[in-house]
């Protein structure tokens, strides 16, 4: 009775020893510059990759398409929300397109804005996500039936709010390119239980549902729209993060308190207050400050304001006439210190 085939490798059977002492005999594996594949050092099997090499992982489980320096792009999504994504297929291209990327749970898609040096150096020291395609004609055919169908939840889910009676406004809706999930964006003034308005949407879309609440200043980011200055919203361009801004910066820059005047379209204080007051502050120590007097040859007058991009100051003299003065003609100033206030020790009994 012959025995069935165990499926191991000739050197790997317990009789291969033997095969290896019979005289006149020998094993492939043995000769000199005639190992396996496998057993070879530094050499990988063929056939796993074109060109007969598979990729090999640097240390720490890093892949070639992971390496620095790889390519990257800047995708713009609806809500100006724009990410970072490899390009490790090295897909070409244009500012304007559209992509396929991965997203946190299926697919997006999006606008590509930037590319090359650029997005690199937005996407460096942190985890991104991969491009998946270009975007086909089916694909942006899908894209345009999606924003119908934002349109259509936009007036679905203000239907349900108004019918559960919900103190929310609705901001923006946004859809995933594969419909896995869409998400709405609303504000408040107090926290909603919006529960059962979630199982409303579940039923009618039979999607994953999100409600998301923002504030203010998140609102006019999604709207997008242009301020005083002629340009786009800097929270819809290139803020990533809001950071506080105080009236205090106003002062500083002697810009008008009037609300109207330094407050954006989000009713907040403007952002772009907080871009030049590093430069006031040290310009500001070159300077006497508003209200000191300063001795000038014709006499004392009283600092009333200061010009730091035309290097001057205006004061005024006893006599109310306000005057232009550059800096350099301002004589150094004798700055008497109060008199230091004795510390009391303790009593002694």
């Amino acid at each position: 009775m012959c025995e069935k085939p165990t499926g191991e490798t000739p050197h790997d059977m317990p009789d291969s020893e033997t095969q290896r002492d019979q005289p006149g005999r020998e094993i492939p594996r043995d000769r000199p510059g005639n190992e396996t594949p496998r057993d070879k050092p530094g050499h990988d099997i063929p056939g796993d990759k074109p060109g007969g090499e598979m990729p090999r992982e640097k240390p720490g489980g890093e892949m070639p398409c992971d390496r620095p320096g790889s390519e990257m792009i800047e995708v713009l999504f609806k809500g100006e929300r724009k990410d970072i994504f490899r390009n490790p297929y090295r897909i070409p291209f244009m500012i304007g397109e559209y992509a396929v990327v991965q997203a946190e749970r299926g697919e997006d898609m999006g606008r590509v804005t930037q590319r090359g040096e650029m997005a690199a150096n937005k996407g460096r020291r942190r985890r991104l996500r991969q491009v998946v395609r270009k975007a086909t004609d089916d694909d942006m055919a899908k894209f345009e039936d999606n924003q119908r169908l934002q349109k259509e939840a936009f007036r679905v889910c203000e239907e349900r709010i108004e019918a559960r009676e919900l103190n929310m406004n609705l901001v923006d809706v946004e859809c995933q390119f594969d419909r896995n999930r869409i998400t709405f964006y609303f504000t408040a003034e107090k926290r909603v239980d919006f529960r059962e308005l979630v199982k409303d949407l579940a039923a009618t879309f039979k999607t994953r549902i999100e409600l998301r609440q923002i504030g203010v200043r998140d609102e006019a980011r999604r709207m997008g729209g242009y301020g005083i200055c002629g340009k786009k919203y800097c929270c819809g361009t290139f803020l990533r993060e809001f950071e506080p801004v105080t009236l205090r910066m106003a002062k500083e820059q002697q810009l008008s308190l009037s609300p109207t005047k330094i407050s954006g379209a989000c009713g907040r204080l403007m952002c772009c207050l907080m871009y030049e007051v590093d430069f006031y502050k040290e310009e500001a120590k070159k300077y006497p400050k508003v209200g000191t007097r300063i001795q000038l040859p014709e006499g004392e007058m009283t600092v009333t304001r200061l010009d730091f991009f035309g290097r001057a100051v205006f004061a005024q003299n006893s006599e109310g006439i306000e005057r232009r003065i550059p800096v350099e003609q301002i004589p150094p100033q004798r700055h008497e210190r109060p008199p230091a206030r004795r510390r009391r020790g303790p009593r002694r009994g």
